[in-house]
């Protein structure tokens, strides 16, 4: 069994303030004006990672008069949990038969 990550969720996951991100809207959705009070990072600056956090599929937004607000994709961390286990599993399996190709 091979397992792909893709590799865009796994770079928009590789920032700090994105995990940060990721973190608050666990809890609750969140406008952009939150999450620069909960951050203390910049508007355009949290907007940029949001956007990256979108393409990447793991946060989806509602318009709710002149703000957006935004909520993490359960389904997303599911199915990367899933991969992240497939691999896990693998390698065990692989260590467990002490597996070497040959050189």
């Amino acid at each position: 069994m091979v397992t792909s990550v893709d590799g865009d969720v796994l770079k928009a996951l590789a920032d700090p303030l994105r995990i940060q991100i990721i973190g608050l809207l666990a809890r609750e959705s969140l406008c952009t004006t939150h999450l620069v009070e909960e951050t203390g990072a910049k508007q355009t600056n949290l907007s940029n990672h949001l956007k990256i956090l979108r393409e990447a599929g793991l946060v989806d937004t509602e318009p709710c008069g002149r703000f957006t607000y935004y909520s993490l994709r359960p389904e997303a961390f599911t199915a990367l949990s899933a991969e992240f286990a497939g691999l896990a599993a693998t390698a065990r399996l692989t260590a467990e038969a002490n597996f070497k190709r040959s050189c």
